[in-house]
């Protein structure tokens, strides 16, 4: 049986990222802001409100000067979602860099990027090299947006700072544990790491999977818009659960105290071993800083 093929060109992949990059750097995402100002209708601490107005004030100043919403512009993770029969041709961890030095020096973002964790940690100068994934999609998968009838792939781009993925764990449960001890687990870290997230937070919650897996499903969890539900029902209870234990630690925007600790709790799940339950819980600044779209590849190319 001869099947169709597809291609996609990592020197035009990288290039599609670019205005990405620049936006994620310089405009808080659509969802994010309405969920501040959503919050901030709601919050009864006086205090609290005033930490969400200068949230709302910062995003607003990035967007409209072109600048950063943080100084720390953070790692820079590209995660690549390919439709399936689509291909990726080419060196696109190579493209990546060249495109995110030449965005650093343009923008003048600061360059936060080590050489090596242990070994030699002088900076890189441009804030390379950029973390890469790629993923192929199962035939029926809908990414991170509706699919659209043309084969390409879905392209998310994600600026994360430290102070964030600081505060973030991963935890292999016991099998036999529930959503209780999920709960629990995820408290407890909010409540020794969150102030040092700058909540309010968009907590990425990855379940199921493997050691090494599961960190990925919380990160690709804050992908989503926060503002919409998750379509399984009782994916989207186990949020709205652990959205409000969270909030009702009462640590509050910029850990000064209030109602909104977090604005959103994301749960992505995934298969694993009978003896195994991995649990990853990602803290997902106020500043979340992503942007995700569709690419077409070269509906011209095909292969047998």
């Amino acid at each position: 049986m001869t099947t169709t093929a597809y291609t996609l060109d990592a020197e035009a992949t990288a290039h599609a990222c670019e205005p990405l990059l620049v936006a994620c750097a310089t405009e808080l995402r659509h969802d994010v802001v309405l969920s501040l100002e959503q919050a901030r209708m709601h919050e009864r601490s006086e205090t609290a409100r005033r930490i969400l107005d200068l949230f709302l004030e910062n995003a607003r100043i990035a967007r409209d000067d072109g600048v950063p919403l943080c100084q720390d512009t953070g790692t820079v993770w590209v995660l690549v979602e390919l439709d399936e029969g689509v291909n990726l041709i080419g060196d696109l961890a190579t493209e990546l860099d060249a495109v995110v030095a030449r965005v650093w020096d343009e923008q003048g973002l600061r360059a936060s990027m080590v050489r090596d964790a242990l070994l030699d940690r002088t900076n890189t100068g441009n804030n390379t090299p950029v973390f890469v994934e790629v993923v192929q999609s199962k035939a029926g998968e809908q990414g991170n947006s509706s699919r659209p009838p043309a084969q390409g792939a879905t392209l998310s781009v994600m600026l994360k700072g430290a102070g964030s993925d600081n505060a973030s764990r991963v935890r292999m449960l016991d099998p036999c544990d529930d959503i209780d001890v999920i709960e629990s687990k995820l408290v407890a870290l909010v409540r020794e790491k969150a102030s040092m997230a700058c909540p309010p937070l968009v907590i990425g919650i990855g379940i199921g999977s493997t050691f090494d897996k599961v960190a990925s499903l919380s990160k690709r969890a804050l992908l989503g818009d926060i503002t919409v539900p998750h379509p399984d029902e009782h994916i989207a209870k186990l949020e709205r659960r652990l959205l409000d234990a969270v909030n009702a630690t009462g640590i509050g925007p910029g850990g000064l105290g209030g109602d909104t600790t977090a604005l959103a709790v994301k749960v992505l799940t995934a298969p694993c071993h009978i003896a195994a339950l991995p649990l990853a819980m990602n803290l997902g600044c106020s500043a979340l800083r992503s942007r995700t779209i569709r690419i077409e590849a070269d509906t011209g190319v095909h292969g047998g």
